[in-house]
């Protein structure tokens, strides 16, 4: 995996809305998450944008104790400007303000090899730690699904780490 340097962005709050199944990486559901998600998208009539976001949500022991078993929340969403109308079957969420690694990452969304150049390459050796926040990518209009021209944007939550003074 080539170095890849992320943007750190102060990310603004966020409305999102969608669907959400709870899955671990040896049981995923993302192809029934978004499928599902998918096929009643054009019902939530006030999103933001064209992009798509697809959010985990961890628990705070996620990444402690790692195992391939370990259960989260995927989502499917949109971002929306605000839950007045929430179609029946979908949830929101409010994605809370915060600093976040932007990764702009072009390729197939099956290698996971740039998860694991976040995660053991970039983040150890960066001022940051992760942060218990959601993660989530961002697929735009150059999107294409497991396409080796994808482009997506991965979003880390991180803190600055704290000195040892």
């Amino acid at each position: 995996m080539e170095k890849i340097e992320p943007v750190i962005t102060l990310l603004p709050e966020k409305k999102l809305m969608g669907r959400k199944l709870t899955m671990s990486l040896a049981s995923d559901k993302t192809g029934e998450l978004w499928r599902s998600f998918l096929l009643r998208r054009r019902e939530i009539r006030n999103n933001i944008g064209a992009e798509l976001y697809s959010m985990q949500v961890y628990g705070s022991m996620y990444f402690e104790n790692f195992s391939l078993l370990n259960e989260f929340e995927k989502w499917a969403t949109v971002e929306v400007s605000d839950f007045n109308t929430v179609p029946s079957g979908m949830q929101t969420y409010t994605l809370l303000k915060g600093l976040y690694a932007v990764f702009h990452y072009k390729g197939l969304s099956t290698d996971t090899s740039i998860f694991q150049y976040i995660f053991t390459s970039w983040l150890p050796t960066s001022g940051y730690s992760l942060d218990n926040r959601p993660h989530f990518e961002i697929l735009g209009e150059k999107y294409r699904n497991n396409h080796p021209d994808s482009e997506e944007e991965i979003w880390i939550p991180v803190k600055p780490k704290e000195s040892r003074e």
